[in-house]
């Protein structure tokens, strides 16, 4: 890959090391007292860089030790002071500076009794931009940004650009928070980093380079109190981008325009049905074509690329603006576009037994990113979906189902709420499971040869597992389970 080199969990100590020193020099966090709050993946890279850049870190976690099970015992070998299931004063106590994990909320105790006392509260992207010696390209959205952030990754890559990946993203080996990627990453380097809404919560100077929106649907209203509120953080990615910064943004997607017309950096729109007179990304007589500085580089032909639907043309189009604009050669761009197969647990396709396709979706934890997927499988389907909800409608699922779906398995909290939605839309062929296994059991008995059994869950997995990618796992070992079954005829005819 012309020398290209992707740095995603393994260490590299010697140059670490080296990165680490360079930055120490002029630290603002050196000889601060910082609480960081949550044990968890990025709260445990937080305090670690953190005090490795000379800060005496106070790492808490509201969960007492057993609770928190093996975080807390790799938080222990990080040698900083440690309170797990202390209060919130406790946690802040001393303390001129609070870096919270995204997962606690703006509304949590402890971030409310810091803001009282005047403590400053930063995310862990905001000091991660300030230690980053390598520019940063910024991926948000509701969908599609794992996806993006990979295919960009793919394409600077191909470049032969010393690439990181990083950030919220949590695919394969790619686990790396971003404070960590902007440790390692060198100057020459390019860091290419998944952002949610929840990191964004807490963000002053963060400014990627490219910063790109693929869309902005409901999803986190159990966080954000409205979908304006999550909007706003989403519109927080470009807030402090200058104009020789650029933003590759949804020109489709009503609420990503809005926060395109406001951008302070050059905007390149996409659009797969659209194509624009100035720069920008669109489909222009089936081929995915980007200009970028009065210069239009034809890419592929849409029909080329080997993720189905229109959403991953978007995802495409989003992916080769960002890599153009940071000095990715069309040809490079092109390679990735056409070589890129996808990620684990997004339109993965697990096997093929007994005539039927089994589709792992598990990363669809919103409705409209369900749909999406519905949309893009191209034969009939055997839904299973369900979860833990995000405070959003089943409406337009239930629509969808009615228009897509053979039959639906509905599993966890969420199930009967989707079956009403699912009623109401005239669609009843329903049946309901209290496991992963025993929802994949039923959805063979309704399955047919030629017919696809998708797992896309419109929910969030915290009901039944500890994260989308334990659900995927569950349901690939359910499907490697029926697959060993003979269920032929004469299969049942010899058991009798």
């Amino acid at each position: 890959m012309g020398g290209a080199r992707t740095i995603c969990r393994e260490h590299h100590t010697e140059k670490d090391a080296r990165s680490l020193s360079a930055i120490v020099e002029d630290s603002e966090f050196q000889g601060r007292r910082i609480a960081v709050i949550g044990m968890e993946r990025t709260g445990l890279a937080a305090a670690e860089v953190l005090q490795g850049l000379g800060a005496d870190v106070v790492l808490s976690d509201r969960k007492d030790k057993d609770a928190l099970g093996p975080s807390y015992r790799a938080a222990e070998r990080l040698g900083v002071q440690l309170l797990p299931g202390t209060s919130p004063h406790t946690a802040i106590e001393g303390c001129s500076l609070v870096v919270p994990s995204p997962g606690v909320p703006r509304s949590a105790p402890v971030l409310q009794m810091a803001r009282a006392a005047g403590i400053p509260i930063l995310s862990e992207i905001e000091v991660a931009y300030r230690i980053a010696r390598a520019p940063i390209v910024a991926v948000t959205g509701t969908n599609g940004k794992s996806t993006t952030v990979v295919w960009i990754g793919r394409m600077l890559e191909e470049a032969g650009i010393g690439t990181i990946v990083g950030g919220n993203i949590s695919t394969g080996a790619i686990k790396l928070p971003l404070i960590e990627a902007a440790r390692r990453a060198d100057p020459t380097d390019v860091i290419v980093a998944e952002i949610s809404s929840f990191q964004l919560e807490w963000v002053q100077t963060f400014r990627p380079k490219v910063g790109v929106l693929t869309n902005v649907t409901l999803d986190h209203l159990d966080r954000h109190g409205s979908f304006a509120e999550y909007a706003a953080c989403k519109a927080r990615l470009f807030a402090a981008q200058r104009p020789d910064d650029t933003a590759v943004i949804n020109g489709i997607n009503a609420p990503a325009r809005l926060i395109g017309y406001r951008a302070p950096s050059r905007v390149l729109w996409f659009d797969r049905g659209y194509c624009f007179d100035a720069d920008g990304a669109c489909v222009r007589d089936g081929i995915l074509t980007v200009r970028l500085h009065g210069v239009e580089y034809a890419l592929v032909r849409a029909d080329e690329l080997r993720l189905p639907g229109t959403h991953n043309i978007e995802n495409a189009l989003a992916a080769s603006a960002a890599a153009l604009a940071m000095g990715a050669p069309p040809e490079a761009v092109r390679e990735a576009l056409l070589e890129f197969t996808g990620l684990d647990n997004r339109m993965e396709i697990v096997a093929e037994a007994h005539g039927v396709a089994f589709i792992n979706g598990s990363m669809t934890t919103n409705v409209h990113a369900a749909i999406r997927t519905l949309e893009a499988v191209d034969r009939p389907i055997v839904l299973i979906a369900g979860g833990s909800p995000k405070g959003e409608s089943f409406e337009r699922l239930g629509c969808a189902m009615a228009r897509y779906v053979e039959h639906a398995v509905l599993i966890g909290r969420a199930a009967r709420e989707i079956a009403e939605a699912a009623y109401e839309a005239g669609f009843t062929r329903i049946s309901f499971a209290g496991s992963m296994d025993e929802a994949v059991q039923e959805a063979l008995v309704h399955a047919r040869p030629g017919d696809a059994v998708l797992l896309a869950p419109a929910c969030a997995s915290h009901d039944m597992f500890r994260n989308f990618e334990e659900r995927g796992e569950a349901f690939r070992a359910a499907v490697q389970r029926v697959s060993a079954v003979d269920i032929s005829p004469t299969a049942a005819l010899d058991e009798d």
